[in-house]
């Protein structure tokens, strides 16, 4: 049975920016290109914290007022919500008390159904002195867990001047993994609806090449990557496999650079505890150096999709997911 994606996770009708104060300009440049791209509904989305209340404009003398501070910072947020609506977007302006990630979650569960978000736009930033090797917590923890598919713009994708989001090429990190499939098919059908090329990429490290090689050559390795991509979007678009041998995050930052890539699209799935501290996974450095944005597909159950479970090849899981 075939792979089934939804399709306003390619053309979608309600994108939710989750914003910062002040808000990171080159994200929501995006965000907003795509939602005037394809007449989506904008939500501007801000989660705010304790500390969030004395930049609020509410004295920090004064006994906590709730409803004054939701109001204060909504205020901080109206003139990029005009700027929205003057781009022709109708906009929604949604505050939350909390931590931004669980907040984030618990309003998309809430709109689940008929009011289903699309897709999520979101920033990152960098931690420490090391930072540059770090996603922010708050963007991990809601392409991980969100249900919906996460455009991410890193600290070297953004642009305060971007007003077009145009993609001309989308590559793909591909690991033989249960999902792969769907990961494919799903970077298919941006690039068919963008008329663009597709790259999948799958990169097998110096240890695991004998083993990787023993019973298959290169060439076969790309003819079934290719033959991921369902016959009618294979004949809408051009599609490029490369397999390379090397570091799977280096590979894919220099690719991304070589295909002159406008989008990469990766799988969003869990990863263990230690995975997640650690902080040294593949994902997590993409989307730090990336010169483009990144697309994560939500970690789905092939059961859910009609999709069966493929061969699983467990020196190769290091492209399946972020870990």
């Amino acid at each position: 049975m075939a792979v089934l994606l939804k399709p306003n996770w390619i053309k979608p009708s309600s994108i939710l920016f989750a914003t910062e104060i002040p808000p990171d300009e080159g994200s929501f440049a995006f965000a907003l290109a795509q939602a005037v791209e394809y007449g989506a509904k904008f939500i501007l989305f801000h989660a705010y914290d304790m500390q969030a209340v004395p930049a609020s404009g509410v004295s920090s003398g004064v006994p906590y007022d709730g409803a004054a501070v939701a109001k204060a910072v909504v205020e901080h947020l109206e003139p990029l919500a005009q700027r929205v609506r003057d781009a022709g977007v109708t906009c929604e302006t949604v505050v939350r008390f909390g931590l931004q990630a669980d907040q984030i979650l618990n309003f998309l569960r809430e709109r689940e159904g008929e009011r289903e978000i699309d897709r999520i736009v979101m920033g990152t930033h960098s931690l420490g002195a090391i930072g540059g090797l770090l996603v922010g917590s708050a963007a991990e923890a809601v392409l991980r867990n969100a249900r919906t598919p996460a455009f991410v713009v890193g600290p070297e994708a953004g642009d305060a001047d971007y007003c077009n989001f145009s993609v001309r090429t989308v590559l793909c990190g591909i690991s033989f993994y249960k999902t792969n499939s769907m990961l494919a098919r799903f970077a298919a059908e941006l690039a068919a609806e963008r008329s663009a090329r597709l790259v999948l990429l799958h990169v097998i490290r110096p240890q695991e090449c004998a083993g990787a090689l023993e019973a298959r050559t290169i060439d076969q390795i790309k003819d079934e990557l290719v033959s991921l991509i369902p016959d009618e979007l294979q004949s809408r678009i051009a599609v490029e496999a490369i397999v390379a041998l090397g570091d799977p995050t280096e590979e894919l930052l220099y690719q991304s650079r070589a295909q002159q890539a406008d989008l990469i699209v990766l799988g969003a799935q869990s990863a263990t505890t230690f995975a997640a501290m650690s902080r040294h996974g593949v994902a997590h450095k993409v989307l730090a150096h990336a010169r483009c944005p990144v697309m994560t597909l939500p970690q789905m159950a092939p059961a859910t999709s009609g999709a069966k479970a493929e061969k699983f090849h467990p020196s190769e899981i290091f492209l399946a997911g972020i870990f």
